[in-house]
């Protein structure tokens, strides 16, 4: 699938004198879906953690695009185009919906500062439009157009997961951390999130690393898995080759 796009190299956490990661090292190719498994406290989440810059490696580097960005803060990594979901759902829940996918764009400024919001600057009130529209370009691929206007806390957690899916994808990501999508969705929600990883993946060219316990959604979407043990990586490989691994099996597919 060409150049990594995402390379994470000898990674090392301790939590006091338990290493949660142990020398893992995984990469990432444009277009391309990974899943990430494992049992519970592999190490799945502290590795996101790690990738997206909300927690320090006690050794190891992470590259994106062939930059080292092991020493920047997760601000700096999303405006870099790497964003993320989290296990629990993060939102700003006295938002409505669509402010709370459009706030993934403010970042980009609109010009002129406190005095262009107070007098409406044209370009600045173009601006503002302009990414309201893309906001509700995103919600509508994610089924939201119907809760656009609703306050964000009020959306049961399968809705919820879907705003935050919206917000990651909304400014067009080049990799995408998706941890445990498919909690709490019905069966319409999880379809709609595999085409939505389906396009964002082939047609916007992103790398999508895929934390899923839904093991039959994960190896549907995913052209590589990497299977994490005791925070160290146990197996890599195509779904069809890790579902057939006998050390695989033993860890954690139940024999």
């Amino acid at each position: 699938m060409g150049t990594a796009l995402l390379e994470v190299n000898d990674i090392s956490v301790r939590f006091g004198g338990i290493a949660a990661i142990s020398g893992v090292s995984l990469s990432l190719a444009p277009g391309e879906v990974c899943g990430l498994i494992g049992p519970n406290g592999a190490g799945k989440t502290t590795l996101f953690d790690v990738i997206s810059g909300i927690r320090n490696p006690q050794g190891g580097r992470v590259a994106l695009d062939g930059k080292d960005i092991t020493s920047w803060s997760p601000i700096r990594r999303s405006r870099a185009g790497m964003h993320r979901t989290f296990q629990v759902v993060q939102m700003f829940g006295w938002l409505s919906v669509l402010d709370n996918v459009t706030a993934a764009l403010d970042w980009e400024g609109g010009g002129g500062g406190f005095l262009a919001d107070l007098v409406a600057f044209p370009t600045r009130t173009t601006r503002n439009r302009d990414r309201r529209e893309r906001a509700r370009a995103a919600l509508e691929a994610c089924g939201l157009s119907a809760m656009a206007d609703q306050p964000a806390g009020s959306l049961p957690i399968g809705l919820a997961r879907m705003v935050e899916l919206a917000r990651a994808t909304v400014d067009n990501p080049k990799v995408l951390l998706l941890d445990e999508p498919t909690s709490g969705l019905d069966a319409t929600e999880a379809h709609r999130l595999a085409d939505q990883i389906a396009v964002i993946s082939s047609e916007n060219n992103c790398g999508v690393l895929l934390v899923e316990h839904d093991m039959d959604f994960l190896m549907r979407q995913c052209h590589r898995v990497v299977v994490l043990n005791l925070g160290e990586v146990l197996a890599v490989g195509t779904p069809e080759e890790v579902r057939a691994d006998p050390a695989v099996r033993a860890a954690y597919l139940g024999g």
